[in-house]
């Protein structure tokens, strides 16, 4: 089984018991989460799939320690946790990233690629534009009730818990450092990787389009497909067993799929 010492348990989570005979799935949240958002995706999932979810610094039980407003620094300090891990190249994981977590994964992925270990078998992104299509957004420069109204906008955290004047100073530092880090990302070109994407979206996202998710397929010489579902930008609060069932098809494909690129699909079917 594989251990995770005190430095690299700061940063992985179990969401389940460790299964080493079953495919390994890093998650990653998105701005202001924390890794236990992907508890219900992990018991969708049940025994099939080992699911570890990414804590980052300033929240939960990382509530004191320096914020990352850097997402370059982020993946870096990721990757090193993922390489503490010791996995061999049979062991290497997928990686699951939601909204600001796409791009996280994805520059954790671009890391892997240069290990010995090798790249994710899988990479999956979810309700983010592709890495390469830039937007202005000045999110993060915003008032506190402006930064309160966006998040109100997305239905990601509840309007009730955000009206508490207490709760918004402890959460709003950590959810500020992360649009920060999101909204001042800039794409380094570099070699494309190897390692199959799925790009998943919910069908009514504010955010984000369905053409600026399928431009993912631009990142990868390997398979591609965009997965569309009913919801918006937290679809997968309601689309839970749906989107385990695409993760599920995802990882049984293989590293070594060869579908074509630019397939989309809608679940549920």
């Amino acid at each position: 089984m594989t251990k995770l010492d005190d430095e690299t348990g700061r940063w992985l989570r179990r969401l389940g018991p460790p299964l080493e005979d079953r495919p390994r799935l890093i998650c990653f949240p998105h701005a202001g989460g924390s890794a236990n958002y992907f508890t219900p995706l992990a018991t969708e999932l049940g025994g099939s799939v080992e699911v570890l979810g990414v804590q980052y610094p300033g929240r939960q039980d990382r509530h004191t320690e320096r914020l990352i407003d850097n997402l370059l620094d982020l993946a870096d300090m990721i990757d090193a946790a993922l390489r503490r891990m010791g996995d061999s190249s049979d062991r290497r994981p997928a990686l699951f990233g939601h909204s600001m977590g796409a791009i996280v994964a994805f520059e954790v992925a671009r890391r892997m690629a240069d290990t010995a270990v090798g790249p994710p078998v899988s990479l999956m992104v979810s309700g983010r534009r592709a890495p390469s299509i830039h937007r202005d957004d000045n999110v993060h420069r915003r008032s506190d009730t402006a930064l309160v109204a966006e998040i109100e906008k997305l239905s990601g955290t509840s309007t009730g818990l955000l009206a508490d004047e207490e709760v918004r100073q402890m959460v709003l530092p950590a959810i500020r450092a992360d649009y920060k880090a999101t909204e001042t990302y800039r794409f380094r070109p570099g070699p494309i990787l190897r390692t199959s994407i799925s790009a998943f979206i919910g069908d009514s996202d504010p955010r984000v389009s369905i053409d600026e998710v399928e431009a993912w397929a631009e990142h990868t010489a390997a398979a591609f497909q965009c997965r569309v579902f009913p919801g918006g930008h937290f679809y997968l609060n309601e689309q839970c067993s749906a989107v385990a069932k695409a993760i599920s098809e995802a990882l049984t494909a293989g590293p070594e799929a060869d579908a074509a690129n630019g397939v989309k699909e809608s679940y549920p079917r």
